[in-house]
């Protein structure tokens, strides 16, 4: 920092600050710089002092509103005034165990006010107030306080599990409201498709009994025009008991199928016949009475 050569002259480094005492007074401020010193008049340099910004970091621990006990790490940054330079020389011993000592009463001074959440939304707030103290008390003694952070705030680490778990309790809770409205969502849309499912269902088989209709006229009348001497009963018979053939054939063949016990015989296809045309039948009755009334 300081060269002396014959204890007559001195060299000053840049961001540094020289001071002069003349018979152990303080005479005057070295700026950087190449500087001579008159022994014989009493003038030496006393010391020099940095004008560069240090950091100090401070750890203070407290208790908040809420009965938590918790770390506050602070770093100040600060400097030498050069014009007063001479009362950060001679005012302060150790200026590092002076700011701590204010960041540790202010701290304390104001985190006890406020729970462990306003602490968290507020360190900001807390930061500020260290600033304006610090600021007041240090300019008394040639230091600029130039920033101060508050880097980290660490609760006890059972409060540190504890706030973990409730947040992990919250989100699991929000995420199963969403999981049952995708549910909700999901159950309205398979019960439409359901409905849409058995609707196009019905539609085709409607549509299916009616070709099977249209099929049966027509072959009806084919087979009365080409065979003379046959009713309409005899072929619908006949009909019917071609199809109950073909169904027992369909449910040989189906490997699929379970056991399944009919009567069997001519005799009851008859029987089948004449239950669908007394059913027409009564049908086409109600209809009538339902016109005449």
């Amino acid at each position: 920092m300081v060269n002396m050569f014959f204890f007559m002259c001195g060299c000053i480094d840049q961001a540094s600050i020289g001071i002069v005492e003349r018979f152990g007074r303080f005479s005057k401020i070295a700026n950087p710089g190449f500087h001579f010193f008159n022994p014989l008049a009493g003038e030496c340099l006393a010391g020099v002092l940095s004008t560069r910004i240090n950091s100090l970091d401070v750890k203070i621990e407290t208790k908040t509103k809420d009965n938590v006990f918790v770390q506050l790490l602070c770093s100040i940054q600060y400097r030498v005034i050069k014009h007063n330079a001479d009362d950060a020389f001679y005012e302060l011993q150790n200026p590092q165990e002076q700011i701590q000592a204010y960041v540790f009463d202010v701290v304390r001074a104001h985190v006890p006010r406020m729970t462990l959440d306003e602490l968290f939304e507020q360190k900001s707030d807390v930061a500020q107030a260290v600033l304006e103290e610090l600021e007041k008390v240090m300019g008394a003694y040639g230091y600029s306080i130039e920033h101060i952070l508050m880097v980290d705030i660490i609760p006890d680490p059972s409060v540190r599990k504890a706030m973990n778990e409730i947040n992990a309790a919250q989100r699991l809770q929000l995420a199963s409201v969403y999981k049952g409205e995708a549910d909700k969502i999901l159950q309205v849309k398979r019960a439409e498709a359901e409905a849409e499912a058995k609707y196009l269902g019905g539609v085709g088989v409607a549509r299916q009994r009616q070709a099977i209709t249209d099929g049966l006229r027509e072959n009806i009348l084919n087979f009365s025009h080409k065979v003379s001497g046959t009713s309409a009963k005899e072929v619908m018979d006949l009909i019917m008991i071609t199809q109950y053939f073909d169904t027992i054939k369909d449910l040989g063949n189906s490997s699929k199928n379970t056991t399944v016990f009919l009567p069997h015989g001519p005799g009851h296809v008859r029987d089948i016949s004449n239950q669908i045309r007394n059913g027409m039948m009564e049908a086409s009755a109600a209809q009538a009475t339902d016109d005449t009334g």
